[in-house]
């Protein structure tokens, strides 16, 4: 939920303003110019296509999924993830099996507890392996580059990343440093590159490739 929504009108001079604070960090201004560039919005929202996408995204990972609403269990039972969601989430689960080590890939909902589709709440409660600041840091890490994977595709990045509050205060140097902080801490763990880009993006362009051969 936005806690303050900008106006379509203000969007233009909110995203110049942004940009300004973020003169000196390379990495962090080249990944806003790269969700920035998704405004205004020109392939729609949620569409059959964007959600087909974040499926092969997943796909090209290696990560398995299944077409059925969270609801059922949970958004990713240690094997799949359930895709019958708006594509961002689709997207989001994906930097999720990312963002998360390896030993928690395994565990019900990466072992972070239930998140909000989880409906076997006590179960996912029960495979928690991180502190409540950790999964916080982590949850934040798997937004930003979940949005930066949104950009790559082509999908309206520029809608999750005001969804889910990255400019919220944007005048603030507290907001912009927050952002520059994650990225930073993206970029060191090898999950984006010195562009901003995801750091995969080739895994992910491979798959494309080959299955346009195959069609």
């Amino acid at each position: 939920m936005i806690l303050t929504p900008i106006p379509a009108a203000d969007l233009p001079t909110a995203i110049a303003g942004f940009a300004a604070a973020l003169s000196g960090h390379a990495t962090a201004l080249g990944a806003f110019r790269r969700i920035a560039d998704t405004w205004p919005v020109r392939h729609g929202v949620d569409t059959p296509a964007q959600r087909a996408d974040g499926v092969a995204l997943a796909h090209a990972h290696g990560i398995g999924t299944l077409d059925e609403k969270p609801s059922a269990s949970f958004m990713w039972d240690g094997s799949v993830i359930r895709t019958d969601v708006e594509a961002t989430v689709i997207v989001h689960e994906v930097a999720h099996w990312l963002c998360a080590a390896p030993e928690r890939r395994g565990l019900l909902e990466y072992g972070l507890g239930p998140g909000p589709e989880t409906t076997l709440r006590a179960e996912a409660r029960g495979q928690q392996a991180l502190t409540f600041e950790q999964c916080m840091h982590e949850e934040q890490q798997t937004s930003l580059l979940g949005i930066l994977w949104e950009a790559e595709l082509g999908h309206p990045a520029i809608l999750a990343f005001l969804e889910q509050n990255w400019m919220e205060g944007w005048e603030r140097p507290t907001t912009t440093r927050f952002f520059i902080d994650h990225v930073e801490t993206l970029h060191t763990a090898g999950l984006i590159d010195a562009d901003g880009r995801p750091a995969t993006v080739r895994t992910w362009a491979d798959e494309r490739r080959r299955r346009r051969r195959a069609a």
